[in-house]
């Protein structure tokens, strides 16, 4: 990816995952709703304090996007979280758009993986 389209990329998910978390925050019981009830009954806390939970980590993930700080990671517990996303909620006219998010997220992840420092004495 090239550096302009690898920043705009992260800016662009970063910027959803923070709005997502705020919107969570203001109705975590509306973002319940998402969740499938196999998936509802297998929480051990109630629904709302998941959500919430949820919010904080979209929220973290993105303002370490955001800030471009520890993004491979940020990235990968993104993309994580919108696996158990579609896993949990599964894919629907709502949750499709996180396919690409998760492409997205994997893409950020993979280009913001540390660089192996090669040792210029053993060339």
């Amino acid at each position: 990816m090239s550096k302009s389209s690898f920043h705009l990329v992260r800016v662009g998910i970063a910027i959803t995952f923070l709005w997502i978390g705020i919107l969570i925050v203001k109705q975590p019981e509306a973002w319940g709703g998402y969740l499938r009830p196999w998936a509802v009954r297998l929480l051990p806390v109630p629904l709302e304090q998941v959500m919430l939970g949820t919010a904080i980590i979209d929220i973290i993930i993105g303002a370490l996007l955001l800030v471009d700080r520890l993004t491979h990671i940020a990235a990968f517990v993104g993309a994580l979280h919108l696996v158990i996303i579609l896993i949990t909620s599964g894919i629907t006219d709502i949750t499709v758009r996180d396919v690409g998010l998760l492409a997205a997220s994997l893409a950020v992840m993979i280009d913001s993986l540390p660089k192996a420092k090669v040792d210029s004495k053993k060339q």
